[in-house]
């Protein structure tokens, strides 16, 4: 009788099992794009984070556009996933925000932000807190701030920081721009010094972007646990400037952790407590993907000599033509800055430092004869269309002359490095200004010569293996 019943649980069991899989792998009776769900629960997502090697859309993403075209499911994290590397669906996408998608994080995002637990009352949606979020960052450093005030303080900082690298046999350059630009970026947010602080609060947050991609796992030695920690150090180094603040009201000074702790002790809209989580998440945005971009150009200047010298002739033009007496570079010597914008434009195009853009359907998505059912993320892949070779002569060649050419027509859905659509970055011209005075300090004062490393790896964020050195001489 007992060797019945193990028979019979077996049986159940299995069946169980067998019903899920079928289930995991064929979601509902509407058809579905094209993929695979992969194995229950973790889906494909250990194939995701599998590094690679390559400035090319990732491994992951090509092997399967190959399969089953440029629009198909998955599963990543434990959710259902359409990935597309369609330009004319990832352009309709991104213009349905607030209508079929709206904003969506990994898991993991919200396991360490809690972007859930944000809102005062609990029931305002994460587009209205964002919205406001982006209102407030662009205030900052919106195009009124770039020309009145943060291109006249960026650019003396560029140049002390070259001075201080020149003093060095060589220097890892994703490390040490990282370090000046959390610095800056951190002073505009929440008048940080560096010079109080014994941390290079810089290496956290490239921590953290990592982790923010991985599986949330909080085990010791995981990328998710070193996430964590990461974040935590930086969260208290702003919950502690707010407490002194707090206590101490003459040490406000009007920057934008002042105007967001104002604004929710006013307003409600967001929990006082989750203010250092987001100042956080701005750091993260706004300047760890700029460090990147920031390597990889002058990893490209330094590779392309004809490059070199068409941005020397250019910058030093400008100089030339500067008035007797007039320091630092304007906002219109910055807008007629044309091949260094290409130089920059190029890279970004290159670059696609974030693996995607993630939306969620708030609704059935007709596409073509497929659904995308309501609930399903969705990921927008720059790379994809960035590196498209039907768009893009020779893709993974750096060739800023390629922008002279290019229509607002094919740059408008194959060109989206700040997303697009109804909700683009809102710092993306504060990140163009910010490698256009790098590049004109770099070139017209110094000279860079690579001594060793600069290894692309996605993983799946971009970075470099074992570093990016470079030697830094002052021009006499």
């Amino acid at each position: 009788m007992n060797f019945q019943w193990f028979i019979y649980i077996g049986l159940w069991v299995l069946g169980f099992v067998t019903i899920a899989i079928f289930h995991w792998s064929k979601p509902g009776r509407r058809r579905l794009p094209p993929g695979s769900m992969g194995l229950p629960f973790i889906g494909e997502t250990i194939q995701f984070l599998i590094p690679s090697k390559s400035l090319d859309t990732p491994s992951f993403i090509k092997k399967r556009i190959q399969k089953y075209g440029n629009v198909f499911k998955t599963n990543l994290v434990g959710r259902p996933m359409v990935i597309s590397a369609d330009s004319e669906f990832n352009h309709f996408i991104l213009q349905q925000e607030g209508k079929l998608v709206e904003l969506w994080y990994m898991d993991s995002f919200n396991k360490i932000i809690g972007m859930n637990e944000m809102s005062k009352n609990g029931v305002l949606s994460m587009g209205i807190i964002h919205k406001y979020l982006r209102g407030l960052f662009l205030s900052y450093f919106g195009n009124e701030k770039l020309r009145e005030i943060l291109i006249s303080r960026w650019e003396p900082i560029v140049n002390q920081t070259l001075k201080t690298w020149s003093e060095h046999n060589s220097v890892e350059v994703k490390r040490s721009s990282s370090e000046i630009l959390f610095n800056f970026t951190a002073n505009v947010l929440f008048s940080y010094d560096p010079h109080k602080s014994g941390e290079n609060f810089g290496e956290s947050l490239c921590d953290i972007l990592e982790g923010l991609m991985s599986i949330p796992l909080k085990i010791p030695g995981t990328t998710f646990h070193r996430c964590i920690k990461a974040h935590g150090k930086v969260v208290k180094l702003i919950s502690d400037i707010m407490k002194e603040r707090k206590e101490n009201p003459e040490k406000q000074t009007g920057d934008l952790l002042d105007q967001l702790t104002e604004d929710m002790e006013k307003q409600g809209l967001i929990k006082v407590s989750s203010i250092p989580t987001i100042i956080t998440s701005i750091l993260i945005a706004s300047f760890e993907t700029i460090s990147v971009t920031l390597t990889l150009a002058i990893k490209f200047i330094i590779e392309n000599p004809l490059v070199l010298d068409q941005l020397l002739k250019e910058n030093e033009e400008i100089l030339k033509k500067r008035d007797m007496g007039e320091n630092g570079i304007t906002w219109n010597e910055y807008k007629s800055m044309t091949f260094t914008m290409q130089v920059v434009n190029e890279t970004l195009r290159m670059a696609s430092v974030a693996p995607g853009i993630l939306r969620k359907a708030t609704k059935d998505i007709q596409m073509n004869e497929y659904i995308i059912p309501k609930g399903w993320s969705i990921m927008v892949v720059p790379s994809a269309v960035q590196l498209n070779p039907k768009t893009f002569v020779d893709p993974l060649s750096f060739n800023p002359w390629r922008w002279e050419d290019l229509s607002a027509g094919v740059t408008m859905k194959n060109f989206i490095p700040f997303g697009g659509g109804m909700r683009p970055c809102a710092g993306s011209e504060f990140s163009k200004m910010v490698m256009a005075i790098f590049i004109h300090v770099m070139v017209t004062k110094y000279r860079f010569t690579k001594i060793k490393g600069g290894e692309i790896v996605r993983k799946p964020i971009l970075g470099f293996g074992k570093g990016y050195y470079v030697k830094v001489t002052e021009k006499n």
